[in-house]
């Protein structure tokens, strides 16, 4: 549990992608701390996460996220600008660069983009497309008059229990390809989220702000697994890298929608990238906002059990 008994800071975030999972947890933590919250919504959303974000305190904004004009005044007063969006091309990079571009003109000193992932600045470009587009949104925003802040978490914890088919409980296995002793990066989204709200109201942020809740290795799964669950899991090793690379290669060609945001081959891309350990992140920053507890993969593995 993240403990709030530091003096609450003062500051004005605009949250764009409020209504998602990442972003509504930002903004509950947010307002925890005693910051003001105004969420960006489009226009006519029937989120049901809406009157809940109203609830716990934030100001709601419908905006067509198509007018840097809409943007612009909805930005108006804000202390940084804080993007949990998601999507593709026209998410990634042209929403987020027209909401960049409104935060320019409204003053805004400071912007956080939507990164919480791994160090997509280590990774060659074609690596992984998603990654790409986060690249190609970073610089826009270096090259822009405003103070940028990304938050890199490695990979959501809690995707071991469900889209990542790492911990395969049903045969008791931990699935991998190379090396089992590659130290990787797992943070929770609720983790990421109390983060991501400390550093949106802290002015003296850096470029970046690294984070793990905890560094593990596919053994370190594989032992985490066996404890929660009092059953021994082994380890499955797949094959190679390259191998994996390769599958990656045919499952994205015989896919029939290449348009979805988290199509199979792009979770394959992420595991491919962990794995090599070229995003690993370092140095961490765990400590730089000391009340936030990390959540442990066996703790989050236990709710799976």
């Amino acid at each position: 549990m993240t403990d709030f008994t530091q003096p609450p800071k003062s500051g004005t975030i605009i949250l764009a992608g409020a209504t998602g999972e990442l972003g509504f947890l930002i903004a509950g933590f947010v307002i925890r701390r005693g910051g003001i919250l105004k969420a960006l919504v489009r226009k006519g959303s029937s989120s049901s996460r809406i009157p809940e974000l109203r609830r716990l305190g934030a100001e709601i904004i419908e905006v067509d996220f198509n007018s840097v004009a809409e943007l612009t005044q909805a930005c108006s007063g804000g202390t940084c600008v804080v993007s949990a969006l998601s999507g593709l091309r026209d998410v990634i990079v042209e929403t987020q660069t027209r909401l960049l571009n409104a935060a320019v003109e409204a003053g805004v000193p400071r912007f956080i983009p939507s990164d919480y992932c791994i160090d997509f600045t280590k990774l060659p470009e074609g690596s992984n497309r998603n990654l790409d587009l986060r690249r190609e949104f970073s610089t826009r925003l270096d090259n822009a008059p405003i103070a940028p802040t990304s938050i890199l978490n490695g990979m959501f914890t809690d995707l071991l229990t469900g889209q990542a088919p790492v911990v395969l409980f049903k045969i008791k296995r931990v699935l991998y390809w190379g090396d089992a002793n590659q130290p990787m990066d797992f943070t929770t989204t609720r983790d990421t989220a109390a983060y991501t709200a400390a550093a949106a109201l802290d002015p003296t942020t850096p470029r970046f702000l690294r984070i793990a809740g905890e560094v593990a290795t596919i053994r370190d799964i594989q032992s985490a697994a066996t404890k929660v669950t009092g059953e021994e899991f082994g380890t499955l090793r797949a094959g190679s890298l390259e191998f994996l690379a390769l599958m990656i290669k045919i499952t994205r060609a015989l896919s029939p929608k290449n348009d979805e945001v988290f199509p199979p081959w792009q979770g394959m891309q992420y595991l491919h990238n962990m794995l090599s350990g070229k995003p690993k992140l370092s140095p961490l920053d765990n400590n730089r906002y000391p009340e936030i507890r990390w959540t442990l993969v066996r703790e989050v593995l236990a709710t799976k059990h």
